[in-house]
């Protein structure tokens, strides 16, 4: 019964990005094992992010049990399906429960997909990571994947909010998604984990700028573009405005890793 409502839900899925002539295009699916516990951490770019995670995971056999939001839960039919596809709601308040969930899971030897950022980042760059994946891959002894995304941003994500309203999706045909799987890490015992967690900022890191820098989403010559990060030539938030837009929880490590890494190391510019 669980893996026929997943079933029903890629096929919805495949359903869906034919409609909108989506292409697809998965580098590293090697490095998903096809069987055995592994957690899948990926950046966090789009509200649809899960979708081509896990249509690629399936062609390694995998059914990923995916970390969301516990209000993604509130409508009943909707909150039925994700339970019964065994993905685990997060509340960020008391996010105990979720991780306790997740263990289990692995101890299992199921594939669990991840959002070590906590929230989409409305800069596009990799923003602060929590703890988490590094505390499961420790305690269970799970690889983990690095997993990064572009292109799906355009379809529906965040963005600067017009009177109080977040940009409504863009259901423009024939978009180019890009995914990338990572070569898989482990956390040894007693490994201090946030020294682990902000190598895997900059892991991720490497693999979105790798995206997003691939001709072909880059933006036109005078463009606008509120899609690509700013640090790249896009008209998304940069950094300062995106720390009054990005929910960050207090006990995120905060980056050693990007953009964010380089603007604290340059220091004041010299003037003349």
């Amino acid at each position: 019964m669980t893996e026929g409502f997943y079933r029903t839900a890629l096929g919805l899925g495949r359903l869906a990005t034919r409609a909108l002539d989506v292409r697809l295009e998965t580098t590293g699916l090697e490095h998903v094992p096809t069987s055995g516990p592994v957690i899948l951490a990926a950046t966090h770019v789009s509200y649809l992010d899960s979708l081509p995670i896990a249509l690629a995971a399936r062609r390694r056999g995998r059914f990923v049990r995916f970390t969301a939001r516990h209000d993604v839960w509130h409508p009943p039919g909707l909150g039925l399906a994700m339970t019964r596809m065994r993905h685990v709601p997060v509340d960020r308040a008391a996010p105990a429960a979720a991780y306790l969930a997740a263990r289990r899971l692995l101890r299992e030897g199921q594939a669990v997909g991840v959002y070590p950022e906590a929230g989409i980042s409305y800069s596009f760059t990799v923003r602060p990571l929590m703890r988490g994946t590094a505390a499961l891959a420790r305690e269970t002894g799970a690889a983990v994947v690095p997993v990064a995304l572009w292109g799906i941003q355009r379809l529906y994500s965040v963005g600067r909010p017009v009177d109080g309203v977040e940009p409504p999706p863009d259901l423009t045909r024939g978009r180019r998604v890009d995914l990338v799987f990572g070569e898989p890490t482990t956390v040894a015992p007693g490994e201090d984990l946030t020294a682990w967690t902000a190598d895997l900022g900059a892991r991720l890191t490497d693999l979105l700028e790798g995206l997003q820098t691939l001709p072909h989403h880059r933006p036109d010559p005078g463009e606008h573009a509120p899609w690509h990060p700013a640090h790249l030539g896009g008209h998304a938030p940069d950094l300062a405005e995106a720390a009054s837009l990005d929910v960050v929880p207090r006990a995120a490590v905060r980056p050693t890793w990007g953009p964010a890494a380089a603007a604290r190391t340059a220091g004041p510019r010299a003037t003349t």
